[in-house]
């Protein structure tokens, strides 16, 4: 019972077993209700589902290493909340979207300095550490993009 509650956690409702890209297209359902929900864009509110989602991950993760070895790719979890970080308090539009999925996504694949460092921790830690790192360093570039834009008297909202 243990297992199976940790897989449906951890896998956020099977989007874990997605052939290709697992992470990736957890984190792309992640981006769907801050489409439909605007409001979950308020950082009172996401960062109520980030604490939520990683209390939640750190026992899952923990649980399925016990099972499936280091750092399951199945478990997708860490995606969802490092997603919701990375859109934390953006404006709500196209290329803020955008910009937070695509530096998310840049950071949690390609894991420079302190992020893979925090992958290291042991268990569940190791799995939600890195991705909640990689979404606050995203969300920080995205403003970063979008504040660029504005300067330039480019659209940034759409």
């Amino acid at each position: 019972m243990r297992l199976t509650v940790a897989k449906i956690i951890g896998t956020c409702f099977g989007a874990g077993y997605f052939p290709w890209a697992p992470g990736t297209f957890t984190s792309l359902l992640a981006v769907l209700p801050c489409i439909f929900f605007p409001g979950m864009l308020d950082p009172k509110v996401m960062c109520g589902l980030v604490a939520v989602a990683c209390a939640a991950g750190v026992w899952a993760g923990t649980v399925m290493e016990e099972h499936f070895g280091e750092d399951p790719s199945i478990v997708t979890i860490d995606e969802l909340a490092g997603q919701w970080l990375a859109l934390a308090a953006v404006p709500y539009g196209v290329v803020p979207f955008t910009l937070s999925f695509l530096f998310f996504r840049l950071f949690d694949i390609l894991k420079p300095g302190p992020i893979d460092a925090l992958q290291r921790l042991p268990g569940g830690w190791g799995i939600m550490a890195d991705d909640l790192l990689a979404g606050i360093l995203a969300n920080i570039a995205a403003r970063c993009v979008l504040a660029l834009l504005m300067l330039l008297h480019l659209p940034s909202g759409i």
